[in-house]
């Protein structure tokens, strides 16, 4: 009979999806593994809902994550489990990011049904939900078409199937946990298409009152010291460029030979036409989010600013044609 060190199970807070239950139930086993009882909760939020719009239409911020915060406020459940990437970059007041875990390998990949698919065919059309995707794609392969492809991976592969795309460009974690490595043609070089902001990653979040014994215990066993530090740095320069993950920014925090966290960030146009990044690195781990807020600051110098203001703009332009 398992025994538990709490008088009720852990409340694990995710989306429906495949991909979230996967990320749920990875969690559940990494702390029933250490003797403690779980429970999986289930919570619609508005990305789930609304499919119709992409995530710039419809606002990305907390898209994916506000009715699970709601829940973790109202005590429903004690942690919810995000895509690290879809976690916006300021946390309101009365929650905390507990954990983020060992991070899957970070790259961009392009899934085909066509095991020959190349990138170089002509009048290719690839589908993808994201922004930073769109302008990298723009940028390095301009005579691709993209077009919207939301919903969850499987609805993405159900389209793909119905020949909506020739293509789609995804993360590649997302695919390989739930088992379409085969579907892989392409692995994107992260150098070239850096990432989003915590690809990769599971973060866990809480509220601030939750019981200590609860947070010390769930957050020994899922947090992955090297992943935090790293995200530490990408979620300060997200915050700093004050766009949200509906911007094409990138940031990609990594430990190098010598031991040094180093971090890439930037941000590309809408068109692609404009590219700002920068690089740097340090030994002190405990400086992440000061390194990360400086570069933001480079960028934000060197173009970034403008850039951004184009973008928005651009958004403002599109939602008074509505």
């Amino acid at each position: 009979m398992k025994t538990t060190l709490f008088d009720r199970p852990i409340r694990i807070g995710t989306r429906g999806s495949r991909l979230a239950l996967w990320q749920a139930n990875h969690v559940a086993a990494c702390l029933e593994r250490e003797l403690f009882q779980t429970e999986i909760v289930i919570i619609t939020t508005k990305g789930d809902v609304v499919l119709d719009r992409s995530l710039d239409k419809i606002g990305a911020k907390g898209v994916f994550t506000e009715e699970l915060e709601e829940s973790l406020r109202n005590g429903t459940i004690d942690i919810a489990v995000h895509s690290a990437k879809d976690v916006q970059s300021t946390i309101p007041d009365d929650l905390e990011l507990l954990a983020f875990m060992e991070r899957e390998k970070v790259n961009d990949v392009i899934v085909s049904f066509d095991p020959g698919f190349s990138l170089q065919q002509p009048n290719i059309v690839l589908g993808t939900s994201s922004t930073r995707r769109r302008s990298m794609l723009k940028r390095y392969y301009p005579d691709i078409i993209t077009a919207e492809a939301r919903g969850n991976l499987q609805t993405r592969l159900r389209k793909l199937e119905e020949g909506q795309y020739d293509a789609l460009v995804l993360a590649f974690a997302g695919v390989h946990r739930m088992e379409y490595d085969h579907l892989i043609t392409h692995v994107l070089p992260e150098t070239q298409f850096v990432p989003a902001a915590g690809q990769g990653s599971v973060a866990i979040e809480c509220a601030k009152n939750l019981d200590l014994g609860r947070k010390v215990a769930i957050q020994g066993i899922l947090d992955h010291a090297d992943t935090h530090a790293c995200l530490r740095a990408e979620r300060a320069f997200l915050r700093t460029m004050e766009g949200g993950c509906s911007i094409p920014s990138f940031a990609l925090a990594t430990y190098t030979d010598e031991g040094l966290l180093q971090l890439h960030g930037g941000l590309i146009s809408l068109d692609g036409q404009q590219y700002v990044e920068e690089i740097s690195a340090i030994t002190d781990v405990d400086q992440a989010e000061t390194m990360g807020v400086s570069l933001a600051e480079t960028v934000l110098s060197r173009g970034g600013k403008q850039i951004l203001a184009e973008i928005r703009s651009h958004r403002e332009s599109e939602s008074s044609t509505f």
